[in-house]
């Protein structure tokens, strides 16, 4: 058994890392801490657990002595202190926060306003879009999990940049996300009568994710790519859509595209890329791990768009954390992980 403890456990994905993992027949949860929390039963906080998991939140210092496997679920700027305790005592870290996610510090200073306190872990750190960098993370000590925005774009785009079909390096994408993108902190665009009948974007080109994106995306294309991203705030608890705009080369036609996408993605349990004509649609995918992909031909422009749809407290958080586990621990992939989206 995986002894397993959770850091932020109170928090949206700390406490969706939670759920998912009780249903894990590899895993024993050993702690769970919420430092604003500590000494009271999770079910107390959500009630869903009540009589299920009545585990008392501890200390941070006791989950990382009790568990093997530790998850951070915190803001930026936490979880480094966390992964040296982990290096120096042979346990293996995956963090749900952005500290392990960006390559080049200079990057993490632009958009967080912070350094790294710990700089030689960094270089130990991998990035863990699991159909991507499977390999890489079998060896993983430390795990950067992808943020949720990332996750759909970088997995609808990847097959398309690795066989160079794009014309251009520039691409146009537009994001939609449920509310728990935002964490569980109260703020004015997330209040309820705020939010409520409303649709907007928000942090118009300059979303932190944005780097992240392009980072990904240029070690895909072996090239620098560019994005003009645009999130969205939907008025609904969770899921994201990603539709996103590519020129194709002048050579390249539709039925080429269709196949490269199945090609790469046919063995791999959790992308569904859905037959012509079909629309991805965040309802089928909720409360699920799998990543729905559609693709559009535009044939006036020779433009393909690509949707892209998951869950973002799962495929785009907690699962892909979990996905990225069973990977590192030489399990079924898909333990714990085979939920189906409800039809309605």
């Amino acid at each position: 058994m995986i002894k397993v403890g959770i850091i932020g456990v109170s928090g949206y994905a700390g406490v969706e890392l939670l759920r998912l993992l009780l249903n894990h027949d590899d895993v024993e949860i050993v702690s769970i801490g919420a430092r604003s929390y500590q000494g009271q039963p999770i079910s107390e906080m959500y009630p869903s657990f009540y009589g299920i998991c009545d585990m008392i939140c501890e200390s941070d210092d006791d989950v990382l002595k009790k568990a093997d496997m530790i998850f951070a679920s915190l803001p930026h700027g936490l979880s480094e202190k966390y992964a040296k305790y982990c290096n120096d005592h042979q346990k293996k870290f995956i963090d749900l926060g952005a500290d392990f996610r960006l390559d080049k510090e200079q990057d993490y200073q632009e958009w967080y306003n912070l350094d790294y306190n710990e700089k030689e872990l960094h270089h130990k750190q991998v990035y863990g879009l699991c159909e991507v960098n499977r390999d890489k993370i079998k060896e993983a000590t430390i795990i950067g999990n992808p943020g949720c925005y990332p996750t759909s774009i970088t997995l609808g785009l990847y097959p398309l940049l690795k066989e160079g079909m794009n014309k251009n390096n520039h691409f146009i994408i537009d994001s939609k996300s449920g509310t728990t993108g935002a964490g569980k902190s109260l703020s004015e665009d997330t209040h309820f009568p705020r939010c409520n009948e409303s649709f907007h974007p928000y942090k118009l080109a300059t979303h932190r994710h944005t780097p992240e994106i392009e980072q990904e995306l240029s070690k895909m294309a072996h090239d620098d790519i560019h994005v003009t991203f645009v999130p969205h705030l939907l008025p609904v608890n969770r899921g994201i859509v990603s539709t996103i705009y590519v020129d194709l080369k002048d050579d390249i036609q539709f039925s080429d595209i269709i196949k490269i996408y199945h090609d790469y993605y046919d063995q791999e349990y959790f992308i569904r890329v859905l037959k012509t004509g079909k629309v991805a649609d965040l309802k089928f995918v909720k409360y699920s791990n799998f990543c729905d992909i559609s693709l559009h031909y535009d044939k006036r422009y020779h433009k393909l768009i690509i949707v892209s749809t998951i869950d973002n407290m799962v495929k785009g958080a907690a699962g892909q954390a979990i996905q990225n586990m069973n990977i590192m621990y030489d399990i079924e992939e898909t333990k714990g992980l085979k939920m189906v989206s409800p039809s309605f």
